[in-house]
């Protein structure tokens, strides 16, 4: 039997979210964010889903990925018909052989780019990439770069941006960005497509859909804004199972550093699912997992291997699985618990671990 920490890919969650981006995407195509393995979700279960649906349009974050998507992708499509898009453009000359191999389509924000993709013998597509304000990447002279693409071959796909607080609708940052992005979008080619929204941007900026929205977080059900949400379901469930039960007197510790004692005579059950396999050890002592509905508190420091949970006054024993995170406990509210943010959870979940698919029912 493999290691039973297992998560659970409802890919009937995944169809109903990105049904419900298409919606809210109106006209603007959707171009589906699956980089870092879908968000942990596992790229293999994640796109073919999607591609299904009639999307035709992914983002990762390099050529290796790209590269990796399209060999998923080699039995649906394996042309320029669905595009592959780097969103973190290319590092090297052997990343610009990827590109023209695998007919990738990099976000480029530096001339650098444009010389190695020419040199790879190039001739796709490329987006370009601006900033608007969160001062990560962009390109310092962007019209130069769209002049210097159309000379070298090249087609300029569109121009992107990326919102720094778009989770904050009212921040005042997300209006500013979307007017300096108008702004060097008409100064670059007012009929290039455009794309600026996120997750995020697509719940608190419905005006500014444009062209292409890239919705990432939201494909994979964890709401993109606290307080507007839009009716997503957790594509992900966290799951260990009970490996034993111990029965711990009053003074007993657990765990390491003894950092837990028992006041009273207690049930323990141990969980084959540790910080090895993504659940966070700040959780130790202030999370928990569930189990139909009932909470476990998470006792003592989590180990590498193993959470263990206080399962007294229950029914719980050998063999029984127990949910860290997704329908019954939100992801957003577990990260929240420790100050992090659903994304790091999801992606955190290690290559140990396996994916695996459900359906709903």
């Amino acid at each position: 039997m493999s290691r039973p920490a297992i998560a659970w890919i409802n890919l009937d969650h995944l169809r109903h979210n990105y049904r419900l981006l298409q919606q809210k995407a109106a006209a603007a195509s959707v171009m589906a964010v699956v980089k870092a393995n879908a968000y942990g979700h596992g790229l293999n279960l994640v796109a073919p889903v999607l591609f299904c649906e009639g999307c035709r349009q992914f983002a990762v974050t390099d050529a290796q990925e790209g590269s990796r998507l399209r060999d998923i992708l080699n039995n649906k499509d394996q042309t320029r018909a669905t595009e592959v898009v780097l969103l973190s453009g290319i590092f090297d000359s052997e990343d610009a052989t990827l590109a023209a191999e695998k007919k990738l389509t990099p976000a480029i924000n530096d001339p650098i780019q444009i010389l190695l993709l020419q040199t790879a013998g190039f001739d796709g597509a490329v987006w370009i990439k601006v900033d608007t304000g969160m001062n990560r990447l962009g390109a310092d002279n962007p019209q130069a770069m769209v002049e210097q693409c159309r000379q070298s071959n090249m087609r300029v796909r569109g121009i992107m941006s990326h919102l720094a607080c778009a989770d904050t609708p009212e921040h005042p940052m997300n209006r500013q960005q979307a007017e300096l992005f108008a702004c060097r979008c008409d100064l670059m080619d007012s009929k290039l497509p455009r794309s600026l929204l996120n997750s995020a941007g697509m719940v608190g900026m419905p005006d500014q859909r444009l062209d292409t929205v890239r919705p990432g977080i939201a494909l994979y059900g964890a709401e993109p804004v606290a307080d507007h949400p839009i009716g997503l379901k957790p594509v992900m469930r966290m799951t260990g199972m009970v490996m034993q039960i111990r029965n711990i007197e009053a003074g007993g510790t657990v765990s390491y550093t003894a950092s837990f004692t028992a006041d009273a005579p207690m049930r323990i059950a141990i969980v084959s699912a540790g910080y090895a396999d993504g659940i966070p050890r700040p959780l130790s002592g202030c999370g928990q997992a569930v189990h139909y509905g009932k909470a476990l508190p998470i006792t003592g420091r989590i180990c590498m291997d193993y959470t263990l949970l206080d399962v007294t006054n229950t029914d719980i024993d050998y063999g029984d699985s127990v949910e860290f995170w997704g329908p019954e406990l939100a992801a957003n509210e577990v990260a929240a618990m420790i100050d992090s943010i659903s994304y790091t959870l999801f992606t955190g979940v290690s290559e140990r671990v396996r994916r695996m698919p459900e359906q709903s029912g």
